[in-house]
């Protein structure tokens, strides 16, 4: 009779090699560090987080304010820790730096949300429970011991995290709108009809479908064919098509190369091993090894990280799910959308004006968003409710410190959603400036007049 899984049994005696970790650090560390510089170079650090007289703020994170000009001590203190990551240098204190400063910049604005932050942020605080410095580190050279192996979890672990950015971002795809509509797909490929060989592609009709099934194919599979052995490279030569391919359609950034790189951790330990052995021998760091060679890592507190990862696994299987807490369509009141890994699955254009009124004489006048906001954060503003009504009380206390009385703001607001025709979008004759944040569900946002099928 075939014994099941023993999860008691997993945890204690099953165990890969290291060098899985090390590689994998190694290339996550440069990654980082390529994307922060980059970031920097771009003048994104002065545009985002310094230039604008007001930040979009998530709720419950108002406290996190931006440094001004000393945002680059954080990007600073951000890449040191990138390159202790990469050496295995105090390998803890580097990833603990990392992932607070990194997220404490993603919290500045939420105008600069985007799914691959999120996941930069949620992965970082997974390894830093992670022996990623058990070999081939500074910190394994400094205590002269080299690990052979660690706890299977500690790998399988990044595994379960990747499976449930694609598989969620597949079940996500399974809406009217992606599969019987082609759309956003179908507004954005027509728009590159001027792209090199394919460009003739983008306007076809048959070709929207294609991509819109077959990324939800994609990432409703790639996980499970990552996983096994002999459908593994077949698996990760589509991860490299895909991935390339929305790399060259959509401007994403370092977001395929961190996929591309990141499901290199389920090939077995001769891949690993090799790209290690790579490292060596271009630095010349062959005649460097450890003085001791250990079988397995033990890790300290092994309870109590185990603990805070399952929570962790426990939040991020239901996080994606709140949008059902709420009535009505989800893409359109946007409650619960964000970190619930819908990955492009919106086109959204809207133009939103707030009024300023006296509720006791009825004199009012409209805001000049231009006033208070970059462009980018009035697109953004436009169609997003919690924007809106962030919005609406900064200005409320703008002009209540100039000396306004008896103040009232209101919006005309209308809202283009995966191309259908404008919509209201907020009730005009609510005022948001009574209105508070929160988990309640904004009955002042219009109901969508249509219906999108599915997750």
């Amino acid at each position: 009779m075939t014994r099941g899984f023993n999860f008691r049994s997993y945890i204690k005696n099953d165990r890969k090699e290291a060098s899985i970790l090390a590689s994998f650090r190694v290339l996550f560390g440069v990654l980082m560090l390529l994307s922060l510089v980059r970031f920097i170079s771009m003048g994104w650090v002065e545009d985002f987080y310094i230039s604008p007289k007001f930040h979009f703020k998530y709720y419950g994170f108002e406290w996190v304010k931006t440094w001004g000009n000393y945002t680059y001590v954080l990007f600073g203190i951000a890449i040191a820790a990138c390159i202790g990551i990469i050496l295995g240098f105090r390998y803890k204190i580097s990833m603990v730096l990392f992932f607070l400063t990194f997220t404490y910049i993603e919290l500045i604005d939420k105008t600069t949300y985007l799914n691959h932050y999120y996941f930069i942020s949620i992965l970082s605080f997974l390894l830093c429970f992670l022996p990623l410095n058990a070999t081939f580190s500074v910190d394994s050279f400094k205590s002269k011991i080299n690990y052979k192996y660690v706890p299977a979890y500690t790998i399988d672990s990044i595994k379960l995290l990747l499976g449930i950015v694609y598989f969620y971002a597949g079940l996500a795809k399974l809406n009217s709108d992606w599969l019987l509509k082609a759309q956003p797909l179908k507004i954005w490929l027509s728009s590159k009809t001027d792209l090199w060989l394919v460009g003739p592609l983008m306007k076809e009709t048959w070709f929207h479908y294609t991509m819109s099934w077959s990324g939800a194919l994609y990432d409703l599979t790639i996980p499970f064919l990552l996983l096994y052995k002999k459908t593994r490279p077949f698996a990760f030569v589509l991860v490299v098509i895909f991935h390339v391919f929305t790399r060259i359609l959509f401007n994403i950034g370092m977001f395929p190369y961190i996929m591309i790189v990141a499901t290199l951790v389920f090939f077995n330990a001769s891949v690993h091993n090799n790209f290690i052995s790579f490292i060596k021998r271009v630095l010349s760091l062959n005649h460097i090894s450890a003085f001791k060679i250990r079988e397995k890592y033990a890790l300290k507190n092994q309870n109590i990280k185990l603990y805070i990862i399952s929570i962790f696994f426990v939040i991020q299987l239901l996080l994606p799910f709140r949008n059902l807490l709420y009535p009505e369509e989800l893409f359109w009141h946007e409650q619960g959308y964000r970190f619930s890994w819908r990955v492009m699955l919106m086109e959204k254009v809207g133009e939103t004006q707030l009024i300023i009124k006296n509720g006791v004489t009825g004199k009012y006048f409209y805001v000049d968003n231009t006033d208070f906001l970059t462009s980018f954060q009035i697109k953004q503003m436009s169609f997003q409710p919690d924007f809106i009504l962030e919005y609406a009380h900064k200005l409320g206390d703008h002009f209540k410190s100039q000396g306004h009385e008896n103040i009232q703001i209101f919006a005309e607001s209308y809202v283009a959603l995966n191309g259908r025709l404008n919509q209201q979008f907020i009730n005009p004759t609510v005022d948001l400036y009574k209105q508070k944040e929160g988990f309640k569900h904004k009955t002042w946002v219009l109901p969508f007049k249509d219906e999108i099928k599915g997750f």
